[in-house]
């Protein structure tokens, strides 16, 4: 792109975003088309993304148990594969068997999800990836469909993941769902939160993603305590940095500081005010962290007049082509721990069943492995809350076999179930129309309308 070029796709993205800020009646009655139901709902409903990055090694997070398939398991990885016996606490007994004996166990680091998995609160998405349309092994190899861009690479998958696009997209389907709620909620600055990092996963047309630290809002130094020494030392900056402005990048900038100056005295004063949590989480748990804040802010949402709400929360890590049997294990932990600890909050505010989490991450691994495992494709993921359908496996179970059915090489999954499956399903509790979730995710439309939603929420 010419540096021209740029530069008028610069100004028309800052114009959009002043329209939809200043003259935002027009772009939240757009939004409101298609939202009604949720516009004039009287509940609360929240989705949680807790995205792993780096691509999570499947290989040692649902473990085949049976005897065929943990024999093919260990063969592939026999320095890497956990041993059987390690495995027996863990085994997983679904309310619905798997066709064929088919078994799997949890690794042992994500025991604290067990109870929640017999409790019918947990459920196993299994073989999940980044498609364009149903996809066969004869079908990859021919190249005769068209595949998820730059497959394998971080970046990218991490993006396609989230928004459907390579590297470079601007909207994620977690923010296109908050441009169709956002007009139902009293502040929409509230509707897409993001507790980790920028992602292009909360990013909207017209829905901004709001940044906070597992502490709180991310306040101005030198408006959030006297300047100085000066409280009116304090409000001379607060003016200085709000003050309008008839040019159009100046006037940008200022209007983004006031609301995000605005959002922080609201939360603030929100979580200040919100019950207090007596669920224990653990300490040094980074995404323990970031779940916590996420619990409390759910608890602020009739304070701050939210209806719908999406989060994002993260762990990084793993990436592990080395030392995947030191490094692993205590990654799981924490997830484990973190999301046992936010399911119980949950519960203690009684909004359980309003509050949807689920793991995502780039990719898988591939099943083949020496000290650690290489880039994947597909992956097993997990849905937590008091609306999953749990206590079961969704998808399709992959063959586990060296250049098998499912195998693209190496032990890398072809995914059998679309991360857009996946997310349309929850976009579906959530309240967006069928109409809607076409919009939201651009390759759903190659799935049979029978076949687009998964049922486990």
């Amino acid at each position: 792109m010419t540096t021209t070029a740029s530069r008028r796709a610069f100004l028309q993205r800052a114009s959009a975003l002043s329209l939809a800020g200043v003259a935002a009646p027009w772009a939240l009655n757009l939004a409101a088309m298609g939202e009604a139901a949720a516009g004039t709902a009287t509940d609360y409903k929240a989705l949680v993304c807790v995205f792993l990055y780096g691509g999570n090694d499947y290989g040692n997070t649902l473990i085949p148990y049976d005897d065929a398939r943990y024999t093919v398991y260990q063969g592939m990885r026999p320095t890497l594969a956990y041993a059987k016996s390690a495995l027996a606490p863990t085994l997983l007994t679904p309310t619905t068997a798997l066709t064929g004996g088919a078994q799997y166990a949890l690794a042992p680091e994500l025991a604290p999800l067990l109870p929640l998995f017999s409790a019918n609160r947990l459920g196993v998405m299994l073989n999940v990836g980044t498609l364009v349309q149903p996809t066969t092994k004869a079908q990859y190899t021919a190249k005769s469909v068209p595949l998820p861009p730059k497959l394998f690479s971080h970046n990218d998958q991490q993006s396609v993941w989230q928004s459907s696009s390579p590297e470079g997209a601007t909207s994620g389907w977690g923010g296109r769902m908050g441009d169709l709620l956002q007009s139902g909620n009293g502040n929409a600055v509230f509707t897409c939160v993001n507790v980790a990092s920028n992602a292009v996963y909360l990013s909207g047309k017209t829905a901004v993603q709001y940044q906070v630290s597992p502490s709180g809002p991310v306040l101005l130094n030198g408006v959030k305590s006297p300047l100085f020494g000066s409280a009116a030392c304090s409000t001379a900056l607060r003016t200085l940095v709000t003050a309008p402005s008839t040019h159009l990048f100046e006037s940008e900038y200022t209007r983004v500081t006031s609301r995000s100056l605005d959002a922080a005295d609201v939360l603030t004063t929100a979580l200040a005010a919100g019950p207090a949590i007596t669920t224990a989480f653990p300490s040094g748990n980074a995404l323990a962290d970031q779940l916590k804040l996420v619990a409390r802010m759910v608890s602020t949402a009739t304070q701050v007049g939210a209806k719908r709400q999406v989060f994002f929360v993260s762990l990084g890590g793993f990436d592990t082509h080395d030392g995947l049997a030191s490094i692993h294990p205590g990654l799981l932990t924490s997830v484990a721990d973190a999301l046992s600890a936010f399911y119980a909050a949950t519960v203690e505010l009684g909004v359980a069943d309003r509050v949807t989490t689920f793991t995502a991450s780039d990719f898988g691994r591939t099943l083949t492995a020496n000290d650690g495992s290489d880039h994947g494709w597909g992956s097993m993921h997990f849905m937590l809350g008091g609306a999953v359908n749990g206590g079961r496996y969704y998808g399709t179970p992959p063959v586990v076999a060296n250049d098998g059915p499912d195998d693209v090489g190496q032990g890398r999954l072809l995914p059998s179930t679309s991360v857009d499956q996946y997310a349309a399903t929850l976009g579906k509790w959530f309240g967006i129309s069928d109409t809607d979730l076409l919009t939201v995710l651009p390759n759903l439309s190659h799935w049979d309308a029978s076949a687009r939603t998964l049922g486990f929420v």
